[in-house]
């Protein structure tokens, strides 16, 4: 493990250790990203993929928020689809479209098609970006590294790109579940090694991204998705204990008791979510994260303010990393960004008298 500076803001780290802290923490999801026009620039020239395998430039845009807000965290740009590439399938960024997988899983047979990969061989890139990345942040903020959820993942690399329905992965689900329990295990097996890989390389906290757990029934999702999510939760706390672990769920909301089980230090909530029902139903055995409608930022400064300070009030001072619900949307005005950031610096907590 390479020697780094010595960490200068942990307001995140106690937060999500529930500890007092003297305002709370913010970073934001997607916070490095095509919204900047300085993130247009760089990719001008470069492909998605080109910039996530290129060490310097995915240190470059991870940098580019820390230049122009005062957030309390990096978060490193990658993509939680590296994954399955490094699992051996081919995965595109088609402009104006997303994430294409030009041969995706059809049948059962396909999951032969699938490598069980060396991390620290397959993805060094995004190892060697983070390494970069923690040096040049000097201690100045934690780092932040992540990953998709099996559940997530599975269903990018059968459906073979985005969808409203997921229906051909849910399908899997139905028709060939335990052809589906040992793809998820096998995702899980590599994931787990991947965010310790991490942790090794300099992130300082990790997420869990379960980007589709809201297309999956109660039933389902406590089947085919909480069970890995746990294994992977379970095993880098076993392996790396000192590092907060957060888990993002979006959607799956009749589960956030069963999230707060102690697999994670933190879990993620989306904007419809209630704040002050979600500590009721985790009571008090998570910090939580969130959780501001993206779209919020749409509204003027002083309106963002103003929701952003009900959003705080609703958590609460103590174990809240501020956040929104997803991620920045392409079309964001930094300027926005800047009042939602600024907003939860300036917050002063209600005190009862």
């Amino acid at each position: 493990m390479a020697d780094f500076p010595a960490l200068q803001n942990d307001l995140l780290l106690r937060a999500a250790r529930q500890e007092p802290v003297e305002r709370t923490p913010v970073w934001i999801m997607r916070q490095a990203g095509r919204y900047l026009p300085e993130y247009r620039a760089l990719r001008a020239d470069e492909a998605f993929f080109d910039v996530v395998r290129t060490p310097a430039l995915a240190a470059e845009v991870t940098l580019q928020p820390l230049r122009r807000f005062p957030l309390d965290a990096a978060i490193i740009f990658s993509d939680i689809l590296v994954v399955p590439q490094a699992m051996g399938l081919r995965v595109e960024m088609i402009p104006g479209r997303g994430p294409y997988f030009p041969d995706p899983l059809r049948t059962v047979e396909d999951l032969r098609r699938l490598r069980r990969p060396d991390v620290q061989d397959a993805l060094h890139y995004m190892l060697e970006a983070i390494t970069l990345t923690r040096k040049a942040l000097a201690g100045k903020v934690p780092l932040i590294g992540f990953c998709g959820a099996p559940w997530t993942l599975m269903a990018y690399m059968i459906e073979g790109g985005s969808s409203k329905t997921f229906a051909r992965a849910k399908g899997w689900l139905y028709r060939q579940p335990e052809a589906s329990h040992r793809l998820l295990t096998l995702l899980t097996d590599v994931l787990v090694d991947f965010l310790i890989a991490q942790i090794d390389a300099g992130a300082q906290v990790v997420q869990v991204f379960d980007s589709w757990a809201g297309v999956l029934s109660p039933d389902l999702f406590r089947a085919f998705a909480l069970p890995y999510l746990r294994r992977i939760g379970e095993a880098v706390k076993k392996a790396r204990p000192e590092v907060p672990r957060i888990v993002f769920a979006r959607g799956a909301h009749a589960s956030l008791a069963e999230l707060a089980d102690g697999s994670y230090d933190v879990v993620g909530l989306d904007w419809t979510v209630d704040p002050r029902q979600a500590r009721k139903l985790t009571g008090g055995r998570v910090a939580l994260q969130g959780n501001l409608d993206p779209c919020a930022l749409y509204a003027d400064p002083e309106t963002i303010r103003q929701l952003t300070h009900q959003m705080l009030d609703a958590f609460g001072p103590r174990g809240h990393i501020a956040n929104l619900g997803h991620g920045l949307h392409p079309d964001h005005h930094p300027d926005h960004v800047r009042a939602f950031v600024e907003a939860v610096h300036d917050y002063v907590p209600v005190t009862s008298t």
